[in-house]
C-alpha cells in the first residue's frame, strides 16, 4: 500500500480504527506487563512469596477466562458503542479497588476484575470489531488497532516505574482509573455512527471452511480448534510469566529493574514492525501459510534469555520475543474469521480469548511455584523454548489438513 493509499485508508476509517486503538491502549491497565510493575509492592504489602502471588494471580485470571466464554459472546448481540463504556467503567472500578484493597482475601477478586475487563473484554471488543468491520483489509485493521496496546506496553512501564519514586503505588492505580474513565467520552465520540453487529455481518459476511459460517459449538468440536489451543495458550502463558517475574528476573541476572524496563520500547518497536508486517502478509497470502511458523522466534528468544547474563543479550532476546508477539496480535484473530467465517465470530473469538486468558493464568502460577521449588528461571526458559518448537509442529499439522477445505 503506497503512502497516499495508506493515508486515504486511515482517513476513511479513522473513527473505527481509532476506537480499536483506544480500547487496546486502555486494556493495558489489566495486562500483566502493567500489573507486574507493582509485584514487589504487592508481595511486600500482603506478605506473599513468588509462588503465592503467582497462584493468586492465576486464580483471578482463570476465573476471568471462564467468564470470558460467556461475556465475549455478547459482542455478537451488542454494539461496541454499548459494551465499550460498560467494560471501561468496570476496568476503572477494578483499578480503584486495587488502590483501596488492604485484605488478602480480596486480592484474587480484584485481579479477576482487572483481567476480565482489561486483558479480556477490552482487547476482545477491539479485535472482534476489526475482524467484523473489515474483510479485504482485515490484517491491516487488526494491526493498526493493536498499536494501542503496543504504545501502552512501551510507555506505561517506564512512566509508572519512574513515578513509583514519587508516589505511593496505590495512588498510581487511581491515576490508571482516571485515565480509563477519560477514555469513555472519546470512545462514544468515535463510535457515534457505529452500525449493529447484525447489519455489519450481513454486509461484510465472509465464510470459512467448506464455504459456510461455523457456530461456536461446531468450532469447539472441530479438530483444528484443539490443534490450535497450544498456540493460543503458549504466548499468553509465557510472555505473561516473563513480564510477571520481571523484578525477580532482574534480581537473578544482576540487573537494575529500570535497565530491564528500558528495553521494553525496543521490544515494543519490534512488535509493532512485526505486527504491521504480519497484517500486510496475511492480507496478501492468508493465515494458513503463516500460522505454523510465527512462534519460532519466541522459541529462540526464550532460549537466548535462559543462557545470557548481560543486559545486551537481553535486548537480543527481546527482539526475538517481539517478532512473535507482534504477529500474534493479528494472525490468530484473522485466522478464526478466515477458517470459521464471520457470522459467529464474537462467540468463536470468545472461546479463543478464554484459552488465551487461561494461558496467562497458568504461566505466572506455574513458574512462580517452580521458583519456590528451586527451579531457576534460566532452566524454565530453556524448557519453554522447547515447548514453542513443539507448538509449531502441532500447528503445522492442524492447519495443513484444514486448509484443504478453504
Amino acid at each position: 500500500m503506497t503512502r497516499f493509499r495508506l493515508g486515504r485508508y486511515l482517513q476513511d476509517n479513522a473513527t473505527w480504527l481509532g476506537a480499536g486503538v483506544l480500547l487496546t491502549f486502555l486494556s493495558s491497565f489489566g495486562q500483566t506487563f502493567f500489573i507486574s510493575i507493582f509485584s514487589g509492592e504487592i508481595r511486600a504489602g500482603f506478605g506473599l512469596s513468588h509462588g503465592a502471588w503467582g497462584s493468586l494471580y492465576s486464580l483471578g485470571t482463570t476465573l476471568a477466562a471462564v467468564v470470558m466464554i460467556w461475556a465475549g459472546g455478547l459482542t455478537d448481540t451488542f454494539r461496541v458503542r454499548v459494551l465499550g463504556p460498560v467494560v471501561l467503567i468496570g476496568l476503572a472500578l477494578a483499578a480503584v479497588a486495587m488502590s483501596l484493597n488492604i485484605w488478602l482475601i480480596l486480592l484474587a477478586p480484584v485481579i479477576f476484575l482487572l483481567r476480565l475487563f482489561g486483558q479480556g473484554m477490552s482487547t476482545h471488543l477491539a479485535q472482534v470489531a476489526m475482524a467484523r468491520w473489515f474483510t479485504a483489509t482485515r490484517g491491516k485493521a487488526l494491526s493498526i488497532a493493536t498499536a494501542g496496546y503496543a504504545v501502552g506496553e512501551a510507555l506505561l512501564p517506564l512512566i509508572f516505574v519512574a513515578a513509583l519514586a514519587f508516589l505511593d503505588w496505590r495512588w498510581l492505580w487511581v491515576v490508571a482509573a482516571i485515565v480509563t474513565l477519560l477514555g469513555i467520552p472519546v470512545l462514544m465520540r468515535l463510535l457515534r455512527q457505529e452500525r449493529t453487529p447484525q447489519s455489519l455481518a450481513a454486509e461484510y459476511s465472509a465464510t470459512g471452511m467448506q464455504g459456510r459460517h461455523w457456530t461456536r459449538k461446531e468450532t469447539l468440536f472441530h479438530p483444528l480448534f484443539w490443534f490450535m489451543a497450544p498456540a493460543l495458550l503458549g504466548p499468553s502463558a509465557f510472555i505473561t510469566a516473563f513480564f510477571f517475574h520481571q523484578v525477580h528476573l532482574a534480581q537473578v541476572k544482576g540487573w537494575q529493574h529500570i535497565e530491564l524496563v528500558a528495553l521494553f520500547p525496543v521490544y515494543t518497536g519490534v512488535s509493532l514492525l512485526s505486527m504491521f508486517a504480519a497484517g500486510w502478509a496475511l492480507d496478501k497470502w492468508g493465515t494458513a501459510r503463516m500460522m505454523p511458523y510465527y512462534q519460532l522466534p519466541m522459541a529462540v528468544g526464550f532460549i537466548i534469555v535462559s543462557v545470557i547474563s548481560s543486559i545486551g543479550g537481553a535486548m537480543i532476546a527481546m527482539v526475538f520475543l517481539g517478532l512473535t508477539v507482534g504477529a500474534n496480535s493479528t494472525l490468530p484473530s484473522a485466522f478464526w474469521a478466515e477458517f470459521y467465517g464471520t457470522r459467529h465470530i464474537g462467540g468463536i473469538k470468545a472461546m479463543a480469548t478464554a484459552v488465551m486468558v487461561l494461558g496467562s493464568a497458568i504461566g505466572p502460577g506455574l513458574t512462580g511455584v517452580l521458583i519456590d521449588q528451586g527451579v531457576p528461571l534460566n532452566t524454565q526458559f530453556l524448557w519453554i523454548g522447547a515447548f514453542f518448537i513443539l507448538v509449531c509442529a502441532m500447528t503445522w499439522v492442524g492447519v495443513t489438513r484444514a486448509a484443504r477445505t478453504l
